[in-house]
């Protein structure tokens, strides 16, 4: 988001005996802006106090996906990539819209946020590069499944997401062992990987080998490591 936010005007819309509380209201805000809409509140280096927010990937529109309508979708696609990375990196669409409806998103039902929901995930988030969405094949009726993008790939990470997910949760990643390890291979491959691809270097690093088998926890296994607060869902 490229529009800064100065201190004088914020304090604007703050009661004036509140003043005083200002590092406190704008860390609040900046927590509660994080969890709904995945960006952060950056303080600009400047000689006017100013700040900024950066979102957590780069959605256009500054986050509103189609035209300069609507509010910021990167919170939602945020949880998405969260849901398919504890679903062992592929989540079956029914999976999908149950975590979903945790957040009190619906398939049929327009959101004040995400505005269609289905049409959000299944078309415009798929168009970005951010979704994979296809049929399972050999399937009858053949369900439908939920990939990362090769969008999502290039901006974040599975530990970016785990800390995303873990914050929404009033936790941090190391407090869910299996999934911060996975993470940390993942780090470790992406940094095996982009060493390996250096002009001159003799490492070789094969994607397709070395890889563990990691357990894949069933629906309700996830939601109930990972279920937003009631508090953060009556903020959205």
């Amino acid at each position: 988001m490229k529009q800064l936010m100065v201190k004088e005007d914020i304090l604007k819309i703050i009661r004036q005996s509140h003043h005083d509380r200002f590092a406190e209201i704008l860390k609040r805000a900046s927590e509660r802006t994080e969890l709904v809409f995945a960006v952060d509140l950056k303080e600009v280096d400047s000689v006017v106090p100013c700040y900024n927010l950066v979102s957590k990937l780069k959605l256009p529109n500054n986050g509103r996906v189609r035209g300069r309508r609507g509010l910021p979708k990167t919170g939602v696609l945020m949880n998405l990539l969260g849901m398919i990375f504890l679903k062992g990196n592929c989540a079956p669409e029914e999976d999908i819209w149950k975590y979903l409806g945790t957040m009190r998103v619906y398939a049929r039902r327009k959101h004040i946020i995400y505005g269609e929901p289905r049409k959000l995930i299944t078309k415009d988030l798929v168009r970005l590069k951010y979704l994979e969405y296809h049929q399972v094949a050999n399937s009858d009726p053949p369900p439908y499944e939920f990939l990362w993008g090769s969008k999502a790939h290039l901006e974040t990470s599975k530990m970016k997401v785990l800390e995303f997910l873990a914050k929404v949760n009033d936790a941090v990643p190391s407090d869910f062992p299996a999934y911060y390890e996975e993470a940390l291979r993942d780090e470790e491959e992406k940094a095996q990987g982009m060493h390996a691809a250096r002009p001159d270097t003799t490492v070789k690093v094969s994607t397709s080998q070395g890889h563990a088998q990691y357990y894949h926890p069933t629906h309700k296994e996830v939601c109930e490591v990972f279920t937003p607060s009631q508090e953060n869902i009556t903020s959205q």
